[in-house]
């Protein structure tokens, strides 16, 4: 398959070819790798990075409820050390700086009452925030607002954290209609809400707080609101898993914890009290030991899926030891019950084994995907279960949601190429299934409609911090394409013109970034690879350079520094140790199978 295609590309010189024993001898280093992070019960936890964003909230909600200090001065210790030049803090430590971050951690040090044990720290960080969004607080709270625009899913959390740490006055806070919350689960698509659907108990925890601290003036809302505080906290204690982090998430979790001690809920409310001790235990147990908490507990689902599949891409599964063991695992972690927390029917994945994790459309085909490749079957219960739990999400656009089908008007509750484009991998293992057939014409359609002219799509939760609007075309693109190219579409003109995209974006390097100029990663390389692998058509000098990037970069041991292309709730950068290991060897695996064949 590896053939010079006939065109002008063709007269470019070509590069040495990468010998097939060099390509092995990559391939089993990296799968040796992958392997070792097994942990002892056969599946992969990973590891997120540490995030400032997660450590600045976590203290502010621990320096809030008191009897922490440890705790809290290490966090402290923390977000001093990992402070960008600029003064700023971004998401992660490879991140760059961003107001939204660098606001939380300045309020931190405040409600820590460490404003002069680090002055130096804050006053590099007023700098910071005075060159980028204003000097006064009326002018960096509207720069936050502007930031989000109508999604207040992460806007009002930060100013309700700033207005605690007295930076902004409570005027500047968007109060949040919490009393929604006593409508019916089923109902909540319809009632506009102003947060994303993963994000109520934020509305309801940080709407009760607003309102103790600055109420309408309008009294029937006034009165609405007040009745409504007992029975939104008894739904949000139930929406609350048995870890107590919500989503497994510091930052949800912390921002819950601090509203409702900052209104002394937890002091007047059964149901706040319960919330706010098991959010706290939940924090103390994440906590790392350098005293930094990561964005979530881990992805062990996502990243196990992840790996059987790239094992699968392989053709290495024999590899895999165990496997039974996985499947077992595997087919536990999918949900029996109606979700407490989405309202989500039995049958989805969520990203982890852990309680407050939430069945979506991206966990859950990855998770049929894998069951599949080891056990040889669509066809068995959970299998149908989980297919027809996508099949039931879709939505009227023909696209795939993350958590919840209809709720369209915020950014990450619409429907995401890459999610649809998943979910048709999976729906195309059992082709003749009618059901199937249809949800598979409506996603093709719904991914027609949404590539851009130049061919390549977007996906909805990963981006490049490099690329401009923070877009990463070329995952969105490759995680296109492996859908077309599991369901033999590769020849169509839309693929084509994806593969193109992704010809022309290749870097000077010979690796692939989000898109052509920004700098080449491991991850983004590795996954263009492993498409590039099957078109029709190769430019086989183009493929050899980029090859020889990511072999490069496993002999010189760089292949595993992992970039921040991880997009969590609310646009939140992330990075996850595993990633790098986990597309390199579904990369090198497709190209060994190649040089096998030629």
């Amino acid at each position: 398959m590896l053939l010079p295609r006939v065109g002008a590309a063709n007269f470019f010189i070509m590069p040495p070819m990468i010998s097939p024993t060099r390509i092995e001898a990559a391939y089993q280093r990296a799968k040796a790798e992958l392997l070792a992070e097994r942990n002892s019960a056969g599946f992969w936890l990973g590891e997120l990075s540490s995030s400032a964003l997660s450590t600045a909230t976590a203290v502010s909600a621990l320096s809030l409820f008191g009897g922490h200090d440890a705790v809290v001065q290490r966090g402290l210790r923390w977000l001093a050390e990992h402070a960008n030049e600029d003064g700023g803090w971004g998401d992660t430590v490879k991140s760059f700086s961003n107001i939204s971050t660098t606001m939380l951690c300045r309020a931190a040090f405040r409600l820590a009452g460490a404003a002069d044990s680090f002055a130096d720290v804050l006053a590099r960080a007023e700098k910071f925030l005075n060159l980028r969004c204003g000097t006064t607080a009326a002018e960096q709270a509207e720069a936050i607002r502007s930031r989000y625009g109508k999604d207040r899913t992460f806007s009002v959390p930060i100013l309700m954290n700033a207005a605690l740490a007295g930076l902004v006055p409570w005027d500047e806070v968007p109060p949040l209609p919490f009393e929604l919350a006593c409508l019916p689960q089923s109902w909540y698509r319809w009632a506009s809400m102003p947060v994303v659907s993963y994000a109520l108990p934020a509305l309801i925890a940080i709407g009760q707080t607003i309102h103790h601290h600055r109420p309408t003036r309008w009294p029937m809302v006034r009165w609405l609101r007040q009745a409504a505080i007992p029975r939104s906290l008894r739904v949000l204690r139930r929406m609350q898993p048995s870890s107590g982090g919500f989503l497994e998430a510091t930052p949800l979790t912390s921002f819950v914890v601090m509203a409702l001690v900052s209104c002394q809920a937890h002091r007047r409310h059964e149901a706040a009290d319960d919330v706010v001790r098991r959010g706290v235990e939940f924090l103390l147990h994440s906590v790392r030991p350098d005293g930094s908490w990561p964005i979530d507990s881990n992805l062990s689902v996502w990243v196990t899926t992840l790996s059987i599949n790239a094992l699968a891409a392989a053709n290495d599964l024999e590899s895999l030891d165990r496997r039974d063991d996985l499947v077992r695992w595997l087919r536990e972690r999918q949900e029996t019950q109606r979700h407490p927390f989405t309202g989500a029917d039995p049958g989805g994945w969520g990203w982890s084994h852990l309680p407050g994790s939430v069945p979506d459309a991206d966990d859950t085909p990855g998770a049929l995907l894998a069951l599949a490749a080891m056990s040889s079957s669509s066809a068995d219960e959970a299998w149908r279960r989980g297919s027809a739990w996508l099949i039931g999400l879709q939505n009227r656009d023909g696209g795939m949601p993350t958590f919840c089908r209809g709720w369209g008007k915020l950014p990450f509750d619409r429907s995401g190429c890459d999610l649809t484009a998943h979910a048709l991998r999976a729906w195309g293992l059992a082709p003749d299934e009618p059901s199937h057939q249809r949800a598979t014409r409506r996603a093709l359609d719904y991914l027609a409609r949404q590539q851009r002219a130049d061919g390549s799509w977007l996906p909805l939760w990963f981006g490049n911090q490099h690329a401009p609007d923070d877009v990463n075309p070329t995952y969105g693109t490759c995680r296109v394409l492996a859908a077309f190219r599991d369901l033999k579409l590769l020849s169509q003109k839309p693929a084509r013109s994806g593969l193109r995209w992704l010809w022309a974006n290749q870097n000077d390097d010979g690796g692939w970034g989000g898109l052509r100029g920004t700098p080449s990663s491991t991850e983004e390389t590795a996954l263009a690879l492993e498409i590039l692998a099957d078109a029709p058509e190769t430019n086989l000098p183009a493929f050899q350079r980029g090859l020889a990037w990511l072999v490069d970069r496993v002999e010189s041991g760089f292949w595993r520094d992992a970039a921040p292309i991880g997009f969590y709730f609310a646009k939140l950068w992330y990075f996850e140790k595993l990633y790098p290991l986990i597309f390199t060897v579904a990369a090198l695996g497709k190209a060994r199978q190649e040089t096998r064949s030629t």
